[in-house]
């Protein structure tokens, strides 16, 4: 009551939430409670308001579920059974140590697993918390959707975070209603309810049922809604804080890489027990020979550890946990780079699946043109003017009556869902579409500052426009009592519609055959000069005419425009990239065909031998003909939504083709639903379709796309060269252990060894390789196929040679490595131990360095513009000179001679060369190292045997 308002927030809310008619009527109905906080319903709230107004009713937000602490990502990663095994085992190793051995040299190997265990654990927990900090901020991005309201009696853009109780709201087709509140005025308002309440069937909004509920959308038709519960006190709210909210789905590449994963774990798992059973065996043997099986010491306990230690971390380093992890680094870092580039990717998996795209199905409008129309020229009483201001305003002035001058501003200002306000700065500001937007500038160029002649009419009744009708109507009131349809929208509809024309002096005369021709010669030559045409009509209708209702026909013809919305810059190049990487770029839209041709061809998408088609014909083929229709369609002009669902459908189902699709309107949901990628417009685009879709692209700009592909293509190719890189590590490091175990009686590299090549394996290998970013040559090779093995033959060519390299390389050092190195003294097996860490550890790092690229021999191409990649080599080799000289009582080490330290650098740079000289032998067909991309398809089925 202090602040000047006379309801509370929970009895203000309990009105909309619980459609509550009979308390509605008792606070005065939408007036009543207008007036009791304190709003009006034509200007709005007062900004001055605002703070003191969310102090009092809330503010427009969710309680969320607090963000998960940085501990419980450490007590997540702790969670590893491996990791637990292993640290039961340094426990064990540290009491036995301290038993046989004393203080300090006992607790050294426990203490070494227990430090490298923390070490795993502290870089996985802040790999992981870094990525939710990521996707919390873009789930937070994803939310924020942007609403018209009357603010100081002007209309402005804010955010739904800012919205108010009191707030006058403005919606219209596909948007999604922001907080709980009363209808207030509008027309034919269709409300989709089932997300809250289950029903299926969309509800009325009139003057007798006005409550708006918060989530819900609009399905059909526009109002002004005036806003009484924010944030938690609407229905919406109370249902999301009941709701704790799941994470991310596994990616599709996420699940496929969780079975290889499994496979090799099982794999290791194997070789892990076989490795323990032979040491076991060998110690037992040795132990019956020379001492007897009856006598024991506790060394033979720690011996006995040890040998179990070392069989679990061959499973750690076997079990590729980073293959998930790189998926999930990369993706991550992916979306967060396109985030900086204008697409906001809603779904993980959207980003991994656009990389494999073969065909996009794009909108015109907004997304290959720039969406700000302009009216270019004007057809009206048999007279066509170019557009350019007030010249040819007053030439038109001087052709036309007053008459005329006034019907044809009537059809302009009336008969549109778009507002013009004036800003602060006295300047006027146009709220709608672009096509509207391009209509009221005319408008206004024509009528000066007379504006006030069209606030006398009163509408009756309205039909919003929508991409089934291609037409909006609306029937209203005159000043002197007569009623009057007006209509306008797509040409060729329009014209059907009309039987009648306008002359110069504003008489309505019979449209005669030969007119008719003219005129349709007329639009198909602004069309070809790939302008979007749009016609204007008017009907008057006497005073019992049913006011429920539009007419049909019988319209009197005013003008037709040429409305220009010039190509985007960049689009051009955009395309021919597409078409370079394999990607067919087909055109959908609603418009003309003439205007659609013109502007595909001057975007590149209409080739000579391309097809264009409207969507009419499109669709009365049947399953055969478009079987053989579809792979030349570039162009499909006049189309409604069901033809881009069918063409999206076909696509994917006769073609086995990964279609991405763009779209901005409601009636573009099904076909974004359908699609494998649906791209929603940001700008352009009503929240149904964002909700529908995988990407929102934040500047409705077609080169975003091509990003978005970019993106997807280096995500997938990241974790190629990740998995053939980590199966290299697995392979050497499993079957050293083992031979050596089998035959020497023990392994070259110890558990806190392993867990370190573990470090460099899988997450520093995850950094610094899933972070790649995209180039230039991603895009000239074709997409990957439905169904194609992600591990290639080029993958398997790279792994088997390098895996033969290391092994051969760490086996000679095993059995000839004292002799050929000259080792001697007591020390001389924990020297060549060490040589054999070192040189495993330096194979590691240069096989990463050969891992940038699969195909090309220049493996060093840009690799100093990737720093991440540059900084994870350079601290592996400083952590490795630090292990090796400083750590060894820990890691089981000496320190090195320069001489050795060259030895193992040296046996580590020629897995380099290996790995360049690898890529020089082809095996897919017309591959080389200088061509990489230069081939056919691998082919599958009877060709391939």
């Amino acid at each position: 009551m202090k602040a000047g308002f006379s309801i509370s927030p929970d009895e203000l809310a309990s009105i909309a939430s619980g459609h509550d008619i009979k308390s509605l009527k008792m606070h005065g109905g939408v007036e009543g409670i207008s007036r009791k906080i304190n709003v009006s319903l034509d200007d709005g709230i007062n900004t001055t308001d605002f703070s003191m107004r969310q102090n009092l009713y809330g503010a427009n937000r969710y309680v969320e579920k607090p963000p998960r602490s940085f501990w419980m990502f450490v007590w997540d990663a702790l969670q590893d059974l491996t990791l637990i095994i292993l640290m039961i085992c340094a426990l064990i190793s540290i009491v036995v140590g301290l038993a046989t051995e004393g203080w300090p040299k006992g607790v050294y190997d426990g203490l070494g697993i227990l430090l490298s265990i923390f070490l795993v654990v502290i870089v996985t927990a802040v790999s992981d918390y870094k990525q939710s900090l990521q996707f919390r901020e873009l789930d937070k991005e994803k939310k924020n959707i942007v609403i018209h309201v009357t603010r100081d009696g002007s209309r402005q853009k804010v955010s739904i975070y800012d919205l108010v109780v009191g707030d006058i709201v403005h919606l219209s087709i596909g948007d999604q209603v922001p907080a709980d509140g009363l209808f207030i005025s509008g027309y034919s308002l269709l409300i989709d309810e089932s997300s809250l309440s289950g029903e299926s069937e969309p509800v009325y909004i009139t003057q007798e049922k006005p409550f708006l509920l918060a989530g819900t959308t609009v399905q059909d038709g526009s109002a002004k809604m005036l806003v009484t519960a924010v944030g938690m006190h609407t229905e919406w709210g109370r249902l999301m804080g009941t709701l704790s909210q799941g994470g991310e789905d596994e990616t599709p590449l996420q699940v496929k890489l969780n079975g290889v994963a499994t496979i090799i774990g099982q794999i290791g798992l194997v070789v892990a027990t076989l490795t323990f059973v032979v040491l076991i065996v060998r110690f037992l043997v040795d132990k019956g020979m020379h001492v007897g099986l009856l006598t024991w010491f506790p060394e033979d306990a720690l011996t006995l550890l040890n040998y179990f230690a070392i069989s679990v971390t061959i499973i750690v380093v076997a079990v590729p946990e980073g293959l998930p992890l790189a998926v999930t680094l990369s993706l991550a870092f992916a979306m967060k780079k396109l985030m900086d580039d204008k697409a906001l990717v809603r779904h993980l998996s959207a980003c991994e699946t656009m990389g494999s795209a073969s065909c996009i199905c794009t909108d015109k409008t907004g997304t290959l043109t720039t969406n700000h129309m302009v009216v270019d020229k004007i057809w009206i009483c048999e007279v066509s003017k170019s557009f350019r201001g007030k010249e040819t305003i007053n030439d038109l002035k001087a052709v036309i009556s007053e008459k005329v001058l006034s019907i044809l501003l009537q059809c302009i200002f009336e008969n549109s869902d778009s507002e013009v306000v004036k800003g602060k700065d006295g300047k006027n500001t146009i709220m709608g579409t672009p096509t509207e937007a391009a209509l009221l500038e005319f408008g206004l160029e024509l009528e000066g500052e007379c504006y006030a002649q069209h606030r006398d009419c009163k509408k009756l009744r309205v039909e919003p426009f929508n991409s089934v009708k291609k037409k909006m109507s609306v029937l209203v009131s005159l000043p002197g009592g007569r009623i009057r349809a007006f209509c306008k929208g797509a040409s060729e509809i329009l014209l059907q519609m009309c039987d009648k024309i306008i002359d110069s002096d504003g008489n309505s005369v019979p449209l005669s055959e030969v007119q008719t021709k003219n005129i349709l010669d007329i639009i198909n030559t602004f069309a070809c000069e790939a302008l979007r045409t749009l016609c204007l009509a008017f009907k008057d209708v006497d005073e019992t005419y049913e006011r429920d209702k539009i007419p049909a026909d019988g319209y009197t013809l005013i003008a037709v425009f040429g409305i220009k919305d010039p190509v985007r810059p960049g689009v051009r190049d955009a395309v021919q990239s597409c078409i370079a990487a394999g990607v067919t770029v087909r055109m959908v839209t609603g418009d003309n065909i003439n205007t659609a041709k013109a502007i595909a061809r001057e975007c590149g998408i209409l080739t000579d031998d391309g097809l264009a088609i409207e969507g009419s014909d499109f669709r009365n083929k049947s399953p055969e003909e478009m079987k053989d229709l579809i792979p030349e369609i570039q162009v499909m002009a006049r189309s409604l939504p069901l033809d881009k669902h069918t063409l999206v459908t076909n696509l994917r189902s006769m073609f086995h083709e990964v279609v991405a699709v763009t779209g901005d309107g409601t009636n573009d949901a099904p076909a974004l639903h359908e699609a494998d990628i649906g791209l929603a417009m940001g700008i352009a685009g009503t929240e149904v379709a964002k909700e529908s879709a995988d990407v929102i692209v934040l500047d409705d700009n077609f080169a975003t796309i091509i990003n978005v592909a970019r993106w997807g293509r280096a995500v997938y190719i990241n974790i190629q060269k990740f998995v053939q890189f980590q199966l290299t590590v697995n392979v050497v490091a499993l079957i050293v252990n083992f031979v050596s175990a089998c035959i020497t009686g023990s392994t070259p590299l110890t558990a806190v060894q392993l867990l370190w090549v573990n470090m460099i394996m899988d997450t520093l290998g995850a950094l610094a390789l899933a972070t790649e970013p995209p180039n230039d040559e991603m895009m000239k090779r074709p997409p990957v196929k439905r169904g194609e093995s992600f591990i290639t033959r080029t993958m398997w060519r790279n792994i088997i040679g390098q895996s033969l390299y290391q092994l051969v390389v760490l086996g000679t050092l095993m059995f000839a490595g004292k002799r050929l190195l000259n080792i001697e003294g007591s020390n001389a097996d924990s020297i060549l131990n060490t040589v054999i860490f070192n040189s495993f550890v330096f194979c590691q790092v240069f096989n990463e360095i050969n891992s940038l690229e699969m195909d090309k021999i220049n493996v060093f191409y840009g690799v100093f513009s990737n720093w991440i990649f540059v900084a994870i080599i350079a601290s592996t080799v400083i952590f490795q000179v630090i292990i090796v000289e400083f750590l060894g009582t820990f890691a089981s080490t000496v320190p090195l001679s320069w001489e050795l330290w060259l030895v193992s650098v040296l046996l580590g740079s020629i897995s380099l060369i290996v790995g360049i000289i690898l890529k020089c032998i082809p095996v897919e067909p017309g591959r080389t190292a200088d061509k990489p991309n230069g081939y056919e398809p691998i082919p599958s089925g009877p060709e391939a045997v």
